[in-house]
């Protein structure tokens, strides 16, 4: 089966099913607007996936996924720079530092992240080379892909809906002056701290997206969020000019400084 072509005439989604229905052996290289990504099958099962420039390596998953700390991580990478990824992990399990099943639910949630990360593309090439194999070393998984398609299908309905409440990420968010009576049930996690701390008329959102790793969806869903709870309102970004990184809040930003205070007081009072 080969499978070349645009991400406008052919979804992630046919894609998926395509290879899951074929039971398809291979990898699926996917050209995004900013980024790539690798996704490897065996009999039509999710086996690996790699995302751009990003770390594949084990030591690196671990630690991504908490299993490992930094320390851990930088000691474990020094010393292992010449160990493939399955001669690694046997040695960690071996060695009682961590459990198999660690590794592998590690794996698992990396692999299916990604895929998870480029159902939204829209834009890009893709290309399945067939009989391709997961490079050489990687410890692989068969994973369904039943379940990662209906979960990814739920993902594009909500992105769609989301392009449609927030067309582009080149504008810019402010705090209004009179946050909406919803905010009393606005719980905010961290990541929603991380983008709140951000918002100033000369960050877009692509800037503050960029900045603090999100993807698309994830910055347009907590952005969709604080614009349901009244907390936040688009707008034109300063300047004619926009600079290349956010602004970051500092003791001299007295506006963003008052606005995150005005915030916070205003979250306890509730």
């Amino acid at each position: 089966m080969a499978l070349k072509g645009n991400l406008r005439d052919f979804s992630i989604n046919q894609l998926l099913n395509l290879i899951n229905l074929a039971q398809k052996t291979g990898t699926l290289i996917v050209e995004g607007p900013n980024d790539s990504a690798w996704v490897s099958f065996r009999d039509g099962k999710l086996a690996y996936s790699k995302m751009g420039a990003e770390d594949d390596a084990l030591v690196a998953v671990l630690h991504r996924a908490n299993k490992l700390t930094r320390a851990q991580y930088n000691t474990i990478k020094t010393r292992a720079t010449h160990m493939s990824d399955k001669e690694l992990g046997l040695l960690l399990i071996n060695a009682n530092y961590i459990s198999q099943e660690d590794i592998l639910s590690s794996l698992r949630t990396e692999f299916v992240g990604i895929l998870h990360r480029i159902f939204t593309w829209v834009e890009g090439l893709f290309n399945f080379e067939d009989e391709s194999p997961p490079p050489d070393g990687k410890i692989t998984l068969q994973i369904g892909l039943e379940n990662i398609i209906m979960d990814g299908s739920r993902r594009l309905r909500e992105w769609e809906q989301l392009q449609d409440e927030i067309p582009s990420l080149d504008i810019a968010l402010s705090f209004t002056d009179r946050p909406g009576a919803d905010l009393r049930n606005v719980n905010l996690s961290v990541e929603e701290w991380r983008v709140v701390s951000y918002i100033n008329p000369k960050n877009t959102l692509r800037q503050i997206a960029n900045t603090t790793k999100m993807n698309d969806l994830e910055i347009r869903k907590i952005v969709y969020g604080l614009l349901q709870a009244g907390l936040v309102e688009m707008v034109r970004p300063v300047g004619v000019v926009v600079p290349q990184k956010p602004v970051l809040p500092t003791a001299n930003t007295e506006e963003q400084k008052s606005l995150v205070n005005r915030l916070i007081t205003r979250i306890r009072s509730l």
